[in-house]
């Protein structure tokens, strides 16, 4: 009876997983090519990645540290999504020539725009170096100890690995640390903004739209890369000359349909895919509770300024996008957990896991009791995992000064050594934070958020005095007063001038007497001191066994392949254009053209409102070569598995060239950061030929599309 329940496990995880061969993200000199093939794709891998000739990997940079980017001209144009130059676009605007109201088109090479301190970062090749980190490990060594230790040989078996003077080289981990991967690197230090649609556009449907399908918008932006006279990297000078790439994309404006072989190349930051199934507990009982209703009350005090005030508008864009995709994130996330039975098939894998296990008597001393070790440390660690979240939100994500305040903490509990020679940092951080700072908005955010954490958070991890801010108004009364006396707000006196006038016992004592900071005091050490120490403990038990956990899979499941969790290294991820159904009688195309754009149309909305020019194209019909089936293409969908770090990755047809451009995923599978699930996961890409129509037809910007292959 025991063989054939061990039987029906393995049929009904197998069947799950032939199913799911689409889903991973796959480090690029690994790609099955057969499986791929059988797919759809009609290239070699080689074409995709190689190390010794021009492939697809040498037009596809890292934008920003933070989003995905791609070659698209032999002179080294570069295309994203709209949201991922967001700030750079901000960062240009005014009141008086705001483009991201206006957009923007520069007629020539001196037009384009420059901007501080934004990169592009090219993979040169990818070489396993886990032998060389982990001989060089003691067996028995504690998990602290370890990460000392690894830090340390990284470092030394990165100075090994040959390079160019302008190359760099960054070991990572994969599988929880169970391999490591050097990635030779190549970094461009001018990259200029060459045109971005306004945001009617490359915003279209703004947060109500964002992580949902059906979508229409037109989320990208073009930069250039510019280098030295050798084509190296360079920082900014008049004098740089526009890039040559090694490869740069051919654009197809073919037709699509459903069923077509899709994959994305690009950077994607963070999955967890083979967590046990108390951690996403954690997360669906904790975690994600916290964060929504923390952000959903910092968000409707936002969006009320925003929708009033024009020069708040373009203050909070940036921020407001930034706060909202994460709360939209996690409430699509726990709904696909909870409606893909994620965390049965947890269940199911882990008594499979253990069955295996007993069958391999040999086994069961090191993972007998693995399960249960992690299940109890993520009970144990759940009210400092609590208080941690409500800390964060609070007192960092969500208030400015309370964050500026927490960094000034820290700076004061430095030594006057760190603290000199931290001051001129701290004092560069603040200062980025007030471009974008209003001391009356921040303090309604500030009360509200002080007033739910004295609400729910234990009172062994809050101030004396918490019960003072028993309501809304009386803790919005606390918090204008305490604002009113503080440097740090600039009521009272100027941050900025402290830090940089008198020596350091002056500062400190300056520091020390600010309200805001008094106030925070309490709450900071009360963090240092009773939540951080216990959350780390316990996370880095967890870190150790998650290690193990993994190594254990990857030994207990040899016929299965594992894809490593996301890194923020380059990954392909490939599956085919396909539709969905979110939930019963329901089902939505794969497709949206610009007739949805139209039918969502508010005039005068911050969301929906649809430029004069667009419109009249629609009207006329004025498609061009863009059209299919009398309409034009906007947003198409895919089973590609993507996340945070993809936005602006390219999206191929099965021959290589580019069609699409990444920017999103469906609502209901933000869940595949912790359970890819093939029935519910989309990403979400602005169709190639919208890209195009919006440059030629809206943009008149020609010059831009003579740099560029395009394929009919």
């Amino acid at each position: 009876m025991k063989l054939i329940k061990i039987l029906n496990l393995l049929f009904i995880f197998f069947s799950s997983y032939c199913f799911s061969q689409e889903g991973g993200m796959w480090i690029p000199n690994q790609l099955n090519e057969k499986e791929m093939r059988q797919l759809g794709m009609k290239i070699s891998t080689k074409q995709i990645f190689n190390s010794q000739k021009p492939s697809l990997k040498d037009a596809i940079a890292h934008f920003g540290r933070g989003c995905t980017s791609e070659v698209i001209s032999p002179q080294g144009l570069l295309l994203t999504n709209h949201h991922c130059g967001y700030s750079q676009i901000q960062s240009h605007s005014t009141i008086e020539n705001n483009l991201l109201n206006n957009g923007f088109w520069a007629k020539n090479l001196e037009e384009e725009l420059p901007n501080k301190n934004l990169t592009a970062t090219f993979i040169v090749d990818i070489k396993e170096v886990t032998q060389e980190i982990v001989n060089n490990l003691p067996t028995k060594v504690t998990e602290e100890k370890r990460k000392i230790l690894i830090d340390s040989i990284i470092e030394k078996v990165s100075l090994t690995i040959p390079k160019k003077d302008y190359q760099q080289v960054m070991i990572y981990p994969f599988y929880k640390g169970n391999q490591y991967y050097a990635f030779i690197t190549e970094t461009y230090e001018d990259v200029r903004l060459v045109g971005t649609p306004p945001s009617s556009i490359g915003k279209f449907g703004s947060d109500t739209d964002n992580w949902v399908w059906p979508r229409h918008t037109g989320d990208f932006s073009i930069f250039r890369i510019y280098a030295d006279k050798n084509n190296h990297p360079a920082k900014y000078s008049k004098d740089n000359i526009p890039y040559t790439p090694k490869y740069f994309l051919p654009i197809s404006i073919k037709e699509k349909k459903e069923g077509d072989f899709s994959f994305i190349y690009g950077f994607p930051g963070k999955t967890d895919e083979y967590l046990p199934g108390s951690a996403l507990i954690q997360t669906l009982e904790i975690e994600n509770p916290i964060r929504i209703s923390l952000r959903d009350a910092s968000l409707k005090i936002l969006d009320e300024e925003m929708r009033t005030k024009p020069e708040i508008k373009i203050k909070y864009a940036a921020k407001y996008a930034s706060i909202a995709n994460g709360w939209k994130k996690w409430m699509g996330e726990s709904q696909g957990l909870k409606r893909t039975d994620a965390l049965q098939k947890k269940n199911e894998f882990e008594s499979l896991f253990t069955q295996r296990i007993q069958l391999k008597k040999e086994n069961l001393s090191e993972y007998g009791n693995l399960l249960s070790l992690l299940n109890k440390i993520y009970k144990d660690n759940s009210q400092y995992k609590k208080a941690h979240t409500y800390f964060n939100e609070v007192f960092y994500v969500n208030s400015e000064t309370f964050r500026m305040s927490y960094i000034i903490l820290n700076l004061l509990n430095s030594t006057p050594e760190n603290f000199v020679k931290n001051q001129k940092k701290v004092s560069d951080i603040i200062s980025e934070l007030y471009k974008n700072y209003d001391a009356e908005i921040d303090a309604k955010v500030s009360a509200k958020l002080l007033f739910m954490y004295s609400q729910n958070v234990e009172k062994v991890f809050q101030a004396s005095g918490y019960e003072n801010y028993k309501d809304n108004v009386s803790a919005q009364d606390f918090i204008t007063q305490l604002w009113e006396k503080s440097s740090l707000t600039g009521k009272n006196g100027n941050i900025i001038q402290i830090l940089s006038s008198g020596n350091y016992k002056e500062i400190a004592e300056t520091l020390s007497q600010d309200p805001v900071i008094n106030f925070m005091k309490p709450y900071y050490e009360i963090y240092r001191k009773s939540i951080v120490p216990n959350f780390i403990a316990n996370q880095s038990k967890l870190d150790s066994l998650q290690r193990i956990y993994m190594k254990a899979q990857l030994e207990i499941f040899p016929e299965k392949k594992f894809y490593p969790d996301a890194n923020s290294t380059l990954r392909v991820s490939y599956g085919k254009i396909d539709g969905y159904s979110p939930e019963d009688a329901v089902y939505y195309k794969p497709f949206t053209t610009l007739q949805g754009v139209i039918e969502k149309y508010i005039p005068s909305d911050y969301e929906f409102d649809v430029p004069q020019k667009l419109f009249e194209l629609y009207k006329s019909k004025e498609y061009g070569k863009y059209e299919q089936d009398g309409n034009l293409p906007v947003n198409y969908i895919a089973t590609n598995h993507t996340t945070g770090g993809n936005s602006g990755s390219p999206a191929f047809d099965a021959f290589g060239n580019l069609t699409g451009l990444n920017f999103d995923r469906v609502w209901e599978g933000t869940m595949s950061d912790l359970n890819y699930d093939p029935s519910i996961c989309r990403n979400i890409m602005v169709d190639i030929r919208y890209i195009l129509f919006i440059i030629d037809k809206y943009a008149g910007a020609s010059r831009l599309l003579k740099e560029m292959k395009i394929i009919q």
